[in-house]
């Protein structure tokens, strides 16, 4: 591999994930930086790396600062020139780096999404590339086929990207905490500005969903609750096409009512919680931007608008 990668985990509650997944990691990872922040474990998770993995770099926050804020930190304190994120629930299979790294030769290249073989039910289902839509004033996110080329978004517990880029798109936005969305907003952002995200079938990881920190440590109601308050923040953050967000009001009472009927109260709850974000949400507008003015020398010529960007991976 021509450039340097940092290994970046994410760990709350994981220990067995990693002792089970992070060996690993550092077999098909040879010659990486590999970081593991801990999001305030309280499984004994940072006393087995201590323990056992004490080749690995650790990370500790002292309270639980989410997905995104441990992600941004450990981006910053890394010192490969690629990020490859990975979840704890990941065991990446052999020769997936060099498959990927290669695609890194284009400038224009924010970052590589892997082939993510998805344990489910018994099943492996593939995923990692992803499309999407407008529909009845709300952005859906969606699998498509898994072949090589262009995907909306790159996952940030199964994907490969570009340091710099990152960096100058100001990282994960924590206000999507604690879960869900970072990631697609980062890249939706990325192809505004001009930068690809691409799907390469043959670097592959098994990921096994059902064991995750997320499923694990949090009810479906709340895991809901969170989908919902997300995709209100997507739209009110990234969507800036008055006929878009004209559909997006006016299909808001159909939504109310319809979650009425169903007893959806996660929808409700979600949409509150969305709303509590709005302060901050003004304020941190600017992460939508480049991180630094003087960077953005370093953005492509062209940019995409919202309708671009959706017309692309629309299916």
């Amino acid at each position: 591999m021509a450039k340097k990668v940092s290994v970046i985990i994410p760990n709350y509650n994981g220990k067995d994930l990693l002792y089970r997944n992070l060996a690993s990691v550092i077999n098909n990872c040879p010659g990486c930086e590999i970081i593991v922040v801990d999001d305030a474990s309280q499984d004994k998770s940072v006393d087995l790396l201590k323990k056992k993995f004490k080749q690995v770099k650790l990370i500790e926050n002292k309270k639980n600062l989410g997905f995104a804020k441990s992600i941004n930190i450990a981006v910053e304190k890394s010192k490969g020139e690629l990020i490859l994120l990975l979840n704890t629930d990941v065991a990446p299979r052999k020769n997936f780096l060099d498959i990927a790294v290669k695609h890194f030769i284009n400038k224009d290249l924010l970052a590589v999404a892997l082939a993510d073989f998805s344990h489910e039910n018994g099943k492996i289902v593939k995923r990692g590339r992803g499309g999407v839509n407008f529909r009845k004033g709300f952005i859906n996110h969606f699998k498509i086929e898994s072949k090589s080329g262009d995907t909306l978004w790159v996952s940030g517990g199964s994907g490969i990207f570009d340091k710099k880029k990152f960096l100058i798109l100001g990282g994960f936005d924590s206000i999507y905490r604690p879960f869900y969305w970072e990631d697609i907003d980062l890249s939706f952002r990325a192809w505004r500005l001009g930068w690809r995200c691409i799907f390469e079938p043959n670097a592959i990881v098994d990921h096994f969903h059902e064991e995750g920190a997320i499923k694990k440590s949090s009810s479906d109601f709340f895991i809901k609750t969170v989908s919902y308050k997300n995709q209100f923040i997507f739209v009110w953050k990234n969507v800036d096409d008055y006929f878009l967000i004209i559909q997006h009001l006016l299909w808001q009472p159909y939504h109310f009512l319809k979650a009425l009927l169903k007893l959806d109260f996660a929808f409700f709850a979600g949409f509150f919680w969305a709303l509590l974000q709005l302060p901050k949400l003004a304020l941190n507008y600017q992460s939508a931007q480049p991180a630094s003015p003087a960077k953005r020398g370093e953005l492509p010529d062209y940019k995409l608008n919202v309708k671009e960007v959706l017309t692309k991976f629309e299916r």
